[in-house]
């Protein structure tokens, strides 16, 4: 009888991270940076840039882990949290260039980041099943995610396009979410 493996702890990861443990932070690249790449390719629509952003999210995921407060939501949706409000901040600035001092740049050392992606089969593979859960959602929770977490609209701009009430739709979202990470299992 063979087990499933180990769910992956984000949020001893992240508590690792503020510790300064430079293989937690490997270990959420590895576990995480293809689908946030995801995410990020979804709101800047170029690659160059969503590498960027993702490189960017994760130094500040090392310089702020101190400050994640497990109380307020899981370490896997701080992390997205990260990743989609740098894109949508690269999408606003236009031309993205985040100045790093050198003191974070030593302490992430060169082989903290692996320039070499994980396979893009495995990125495919995760987002059919996303597509596949995603089209199991009636249309009004579906359009509400992918208008939240796709386009980077806010909840008030999410109600303007759909003709919804503002709590209709926080309610979609969260039913929604709930939903996918039922499927996504």
């Amino acid at each position: 009888m063979t087990t499933a493996p180990d769910p992956f702890d984000y949020e001893a990861a992240i508590s690792a991270c503020a510790r300064g443990d430079r293989h937690a932070l490997r270990r959420l690249y590895d576990q995480e940076s293809p689908r946030l790449l995801g995410v990020a390719l979804r709101i800047v629509r170029d690659r160059q840039s969503a590498e960027d952003v993702v490189h960017d999210a994760f130094v500040s995921i090392w310089t702020r882990a101190g400050s994640f407060e497990p109380t307020r939501g899981s370490g896997r949706g701080w992390m997205y949290t990260i990743v989609r409000h740098a894109a949508l901040d690269a999408v606003r600035d236009g031309a993205r260039e985040v100045g790093v001092d050198e003191d974070t740049l030593d302490a992430l050392d060169a082989d903290a980041f692996d320039p070499n992606m994980q396979d893009a089969f495995e990125l495919r593979q995760d987002m059919g099943r996303l597509h596949e859960c995603l089209t199991q959602l009636d249309p009004a929770k579906r359009n509400s995610i992918l208008h939240a977490y796709v386009d980077g609209f806010s909840h008030s701009e999410i109600a303007e396009r759909l003709k919804s009430p503002l709590g209709t739709v926080k309610a979609w979202i969260k039913r929604g979410m709930s939903a996918l990470r039922e499927c996504m299992v």
